[in-house]
């Protein structure tokens, strides 16, 4: 029994001492990680970004407690407008943050992100969360009024540009309707034009209904020719002449002459 005893007690107390010591390392890695987030404060202050951002990788991989290390990070790319990198950050603080003020930092700097993406609706959801780790800060009930204003008009802009596309495509579809009308109406008019065209090249190659071939016209056995016709006028003209010069003739016979009046 006090064999057994003894065991526990060893392994009680091993477990005290590597505890212990995991704790002290995860002190000094933290406090080696604040030196680094120090030294990358002081390089960002001095313009040195590129430092700036090789101490603060630095400092989050020595500890992932640091949360003031990820924080700043994500501002200084902030500051330098890649909102991609500066979000991940932001998050990654607001995950690891174990304070309400922490919390709130983080997720009113999300909404920041939010803003400048022009992403309205999740700025609002950010700005909601930071408020619930801290209902007093005015900066947040700003932005948040500022978000929810300029969703809904964003969301107004929408429902308008959704209904001109809707306008827009009952016009297209009447004018192609109209187009296609137009069509269908032209393509009948040249089927009709082509259909006469092909009958009056057809009634050029036959004869019209009740028509015959023209054939050449032969004298009846009882007309008289042209010839005959002139030399009987000839022969009629010259006997009136002959019966007139007669008549006249007895005209002049049966006038009495005057004498000339002597003087």
């Amino acid at each position: 029994m006090k064999k057994v005893k003894l065991t526990y007690l060893l392994l009680l107390t091993t477990y005290i001492v590597f505890a212990q010591d995991n704790v002290k390392e995860k002190a000094d890695a933290l406090n080696t990680s604040k030196n680094l987030t120090w030294d990358a404060n002081k390089a960002l202050s001095s313009n040195d970004f590129i430092g700036a951002e090789v101490d603060y990788r630095k400092a989050i991989a020595k500890s992932g407690e640091n949360v003031a290390a990820s924080y700043n990070l994500g501002n200084a790319y902030y500051n330098q407008a890649t909102y991609g990198e500066a979000f991940g950050r932001f998050k990654q603080a607001g995950e690891s943050a174990t304070n309400k003020t922490d919390k709130h930092r983080a997720f009113h700097n999300m909404g920041n992100v939010f803003m400048k993406r022009k992403e309205y609706e999740k700025a609002v959801e950010a700005y909601k969360e930071a408020l619930r780790n801290d209902p007093k800060d005015e900066e947040t009930r700003y932005n948040l009024a500022l978000a929810k204003e300029l969703l809904k008009k964003k969301q107004d802009e929408q429902k308008k540009d959704d209904k001109n596309d809707e306008n827009k495509d009952k016009e297209d579809k009447k004018d192609k309707d109209k187009k296609d009308e137009g069509d269908k109406g032209k393509d009948k008019k040249e089927d009709e034009k082509e259909g006469d065209g092909d009958k009056k090249e057809e009634q050029k190659k036959q004869p019209e209904k009740g028509d015959k071939p023209e054939q050449k016209k032969q004298p009846r056995p009882n007309q008289l020719s042209k010839q005959q016709v002139q030399n009987l006028l000839e022969a009629m003209q010259q006997k009136e002449k002959k019966v007139q010069e007669k008549i006249d003739a007895k005209k002049i016979k049966g006038v009495k002459i005057k004498n000339e009046k002597d003087w």
